[in-house]
């Protein structure tokens, strides 16, 4: 069976054009203001690609119409939005792929 050593999953130049594109034009409405509430310190260190996504951590899912614009995600990973950074989660473990952090928020 060949596996997927070696292989790293990141958000694409395209999808990167296409969620920051987005963000711009639309701006973001998940909170108040348009400002994000940032993430305590020791759970923003944790917050990193390699690393499982804190538990607990409040997680959106991306806007519908942004969803529609973006190809689907590999099998097995999901894209999601937590405290302003875009990113790239692999569903079974909820390790961070890979997180634009400028993407939603500049």
């Amino acid at each position: 069976m060949a596996g997927t050593v070696g292989v790293e999953v990141v958000f694409t130049e395209n999808e990167i054009k296409i969620i920051r594109a987005y963000y711009e034009a639309n701006g973001y409405s998940g909170t108040k203001n348009g400002k994000h509430k940032g993430l305590p310190p020791g759970i923003a260190k944790n917050l990193k690609r390699g690393k499982p996504l804190p538990p607990g951590i409040a997680k959106r899912t991306l806007p519908y119409d942004l969803q529609r614009k973006l190809p689907e995600p590999p099998t097995g990973y999901d894209r999601v939005v937590v405290a302003g950074k875009v990113l790239l989660v692999e569903l079974g473990t909820l390790i961070v792929r890979d997180i634009l952090t400028d993407a939603a928020f500049g």
